[in-house]
């Protein structure tokens, strides 16, 4: 009996005996730049037996990607892309999206409810969703609230992201209902972190750079996205994912598709999306602790569990800051969290 990715690479090659679609055609799609190899083994090169086609594969961060739809609304070069739901949402306020027919998406209705509609306006689809909670040293401290990241005890070995990272609003939004302000304007969680700043080892802007101050005992706490937990719970050390009793905070990468893109490149983008949305991939991937599911039909293993955001119960119980919210307040934030915190 197959189990794990084994079992998930097996259903993908019976994919990929289904009859070809598309002779030459070309989809250009824009992702990020990590576990590319495993995505092209998983996900492109049996989508291309499939559709017959050539993928196009550009790589980057979401700045770089929107700007590139922008730039090119004219004469769209990006047939498909993925982003944070927010960085969608901003595209979508442009004018620079589509709408999603979903009838043409035969895995739609096995989709989280929370990923079906993201922006509400049938622009975008989730493709993966993650928790984000606090990782620490479970022989140095003990988290159980948000507020637990300014102890005293913690003085000198906490680091927490960065404003302008996707963790860094929802971290002090966190703080401030652990305190009992969970005001949006995110006024009285920055003032009590600028109070503290001198007990912050460090504001991190990825968490590779934060992996590696854990990995040298530099810090012992920190907020993560449960993407990034396997790089924490197998570096060595006593590494615990903490479930505070506000809660963790949840946020999803989106599919889209721009304006102006030619009638068979989007049907072939529907295509992919489909393909990528699908029990066998969406398995795949998981077992992989490339993406958590979406797909409400996948069961994956006890251990790939372990390092992804899995589960009916637990995505429900997610605390989700309005992407709308993001766009609308992270200028009047990063004003506040200069004069506040970094000063």
């Amino acid at each position: 009996m197959k189990t794990g990715r084994y079992a998930a690479a097996a259903a993908i090659g019976a994919l990929c005996a289904a009859p070809a679609m598309a002779a030459d055609k070309t989809l250009t799609i824009s992702v990020y730049a990590f576990a590319q190899d495993e995505f092209k083994e998983l996900v492109y090169d049996p989508f291309e037996e499939i559709c017959d086609c050539e993928l196009v594969v550009e790589t980057g961060n979401s700045v770089e990607r929107m700007s590139k739809i922008e730039a090119n609304k004219e004469n769209p070069v990006i047939d498909m892309a993925v982003m944070s739901v927010h960085d969608a949402l901003a595209l979508s306020r442009k004018g620079l999206l589509q709408k999603i027919d979903t009838s043409k998406l035969s895995n739609y209705g096995d989709l989280f409810d929370i990923a079906k509609d993201p922006l509400g306006n049938g622009e975008a689809v989730g493709y993966t969703v993650y928790a984000t909670s606090i990782v620490y040293r479970a022989d140095k401290v003990d988290i159980q609230s948000w507020a637990d990241l300014l102890d005293p005890e913690l003085a000198g070995y906490v680091s927490l992201p960065d404003i302008t990272t996707n963790q860094g609003p929802g971290t002090l939004w966190m703080i401030g209902k652990a305190i009992g302000d969970d005001d949006l304007s995110l006024e009285a969680p920055m003032k009590l972190v600028g109070e503290k700043a001198d007990d912050i080892a460090t504001f991190y802007l990825r968490s590779s750079q934060l992996a590696q101050l854990v990995q040298q005992e530099e810090v012992w706490a920190a907020p993560v996205g449960r993407f990034a937990w396997s790089r924490f719970r197998d570096n060595g050390l006593d590494m615990k994912w903490a479930e505070p009793e506000e809660g963790q905070f949840g946020d999803m990468n989106v599919m889209i598709m721009p304006t102006g893109i030619p009638a068979e490149n989007a049907e072939l983008a529907l295509q992919f999306m489909d393909f990528w949305l699908s029990h066998d991939i969406q398995l795949a991937l998981a077992e992989a602790l490339i993406d958590s599911p979406v797909n409400d039909t996948v069961e994956v293993s006890a251990e790939a569990a372990e390092g992804l955001t899995v589960g009916a119960d637990l995505i429900d119980s997610l605390v989700f800051m309005d992407p709308g919210v993001i766009l609308d307040n992270r200028d009047a934030w990063l004003e506040t969290w200069n004069s506040t915190v970094v000063r």
